[in-house]
């Protein structure tokens, strides 16, 4: 069954615009917009409808899809299940894959110690908080509290963290929903979509996120590029949607556009 096509009439009209590019980039958070937001990070998945109109997008002509993630590379590519040929962003930047022999993150042996001295302290932290945990990443760590009973005792373990990680020398914070990331190694969803687009070269790009590391990535949009802001808060982005099940709408809306397109213009016998 299609999605639904329901959407704000300014959405709509900037989707179809930004369709009938000859060359697009779509670039997409994953937990949060492409997949509802869960308890345990390893539950995660795409929402169903979103994940077929992904495989869609990426074997038409003139589409690149890329996914633009906080995660590993390592998790990204094992949850979302990308389709062949997409590329991918993982750890806020600091890893790539564009499909030609992808290095992998190689820390220095500064960078390797103080990440060991992150992840050590978030666990310290996370030990005395019931519900919450930490997540280790290539480049650092990540405190979780969706689980802690309680939105202000949340908070106060992430500024309990905040002020653990102040005290490590290369140690960078990231703030999120819930969550508080540390990496040794500074790099943004922002400088991620600049590598996508220097690597694809499209006439115009599409980013959606839901998360407040997002507004880096949206900051980078211009001209004719469009940015999607999954979810309630202030953003940069010049369009909303309330919620992952309402991208499959987005991406199927594109999709459908191009497609017609093609039809219009394909000679006759």
């Amino acid at each position: 069954m299609e999605p639904s096509l329901d959407m704000d009439e300014a959405l709509r009209r900037a989707l179809e615009r930004f369709a009938d590019h000859r060359k697009i980039l779509i670039a997409l958070d994953f937990d949060g917009c492409v997949a509802e937001l869960v308890s345990n990070a390893a539950d995660a998945r795409p929402v169903p409808e979103n994940a077929a109109a992904i495989a869609v997008l990426a074997g038409l002509d003139g589409v690149d899809v890329a996914y633009v993630s906080g995660r590993s590379l390592e998790s990204l590519r094992e949850l979302a299940q990308p389709p062949q040929g997409a590329l991918l962003i993982g750890s806020h930047g600091a890893e790539k894959d564009l499909g030609e022999d992808a290095p992998g993150l190689e820390l220095s042996t500064t960078e390797t110690m103080a990440r060991g001295q992150i992840i050590s302290t978030l666990e310290e932290v996370a030990a005395d908080a019931p519900g919450a945990w930490v997540e280790h990443k290539p480049a650092g760590a990540a405190l979780h509290v969706r689980n802690v009973e309680g939105d202000e005792l949340g908070e106060r373990v992430l500024e309990h963290g905040r002020a653990a990680l102040s005290l490590i020398d290369g140690a960078y914070l990231k703030n999120g929903k819930k969550v508080l990331e540390s990496v040794v190694v500074l790099a943004t969803k922002g400088e991620g979509i600049t590598d996508l687009r220097a690597h694809t070269s499209p006439d115009a790009v599409l980013f959606a996120g839901d998360d407040v590391t997002d507004e880096h990535g949206f900051a980078v949009l211009h001209g004719e590029d469009l940015g999607i802001k999954v979810g309630e808060g202030e953003t940069a982005a010049g369009h909303r949607i309330a919620e992952p099940k309402d991208l499959a709408g987005v991406l199927h809306l594109i999709a459908q556009q191009r497609s017609a397109a093609r039809s219009e213009t394909r000679p006759t016998s």
